[in-house]
């Protein structure tokens, strides 16, 4: 279960909450953290919840990876749904977290199927709603 590179293993809760954004869309978003060599769930955002207060459950000098539910309306006024994967690693948080967060992060996305677009960030300028929404579309 541990990847031999990073000696990270990932939490099943991690992908049951992912599997239950995904299909029965639960939540609007999901903050992962490590956690004594283990990806575990950090916090969940119910359905009703904005990309606003997705980005204030970021904490300012720790990293995280996060996946974000986003819904959108194509210019063919089709309602739409992309499942944006997140690392935020900001530039205050100490060195040896970027560095774990870094090299675990590929296995872990890889753990979380359904992932349509990824994004790195170290500030919240890095992933504003209007990043988002022109990756989405």
């Amino acid at each position: 279960m541990a990847n031999a590179a990073s000696g990270m293993a990932v939490d099943d809760e991690c992908k049951l909450k992912f599997l239950e954004l995904k299909a029965k869309r639960n939540y609007r978003f999901i903050v992962f953290k490590i956690n004594n060599q283990q990806v575990v769930v950090d916090k969940l955002g119910g359905p009703d919840e904005t990309y606003e207060d997705f980005s204030a459950a970021l904490p300012v000098d720790e990293c995280r990876y996060a996946v974000f539910d986003f819904d959108f309306t194509t210019a063919e006024n089709c309602q739409k749904s992309k499942i944006f994967f997140i690392a935020w690693a900001p530039d205050t948080s100490r060195v040896r977290s970027k560095m774990v967060y870094a090299s675990s992060k590929d296995r872990f996305k890889r753990e979380l199927d359904g992932i349509q677009v990824e994004l790195q960030a170290t500030d919240p300028s890095e992933m504003s709603f209007d990043i988002i929404k022109a990756r989405a579309i």
